[in-house]
């Protein structure tokens, strides 16, 4: 199991290396090792710290935006 630290950093890389914007729902194959509860977290602390945002289309899809 990863820890809390090396989850958010491997979100952030994963993230950073697919573009600007990735659907919520499949950050979690990004990153096989963490939780899907840990891979939520870690994007939850991307947004609180302003690192990444949250937006919601009209289809109702999550998306997160580098």
């Amino acid at each position: 199991m990863c820890t809390t630290r090396r989850t958010y950093e491997r979100v952030l890389t994963a993230l950073q290396q697919q573009g600007t914007r990735y659907r919520l729902d499949k950050i979690e194959r990004l990153c096989p090792d963490p939780t899907c509860t840990q891979v939520f977290l870690a994007v939850d602390y991307l947004v609180r710290s302003d690192q990444a945002c949250l937006t919601l289309d009209s289809n109702r899809t999550y998306w997160v935006n580098m």
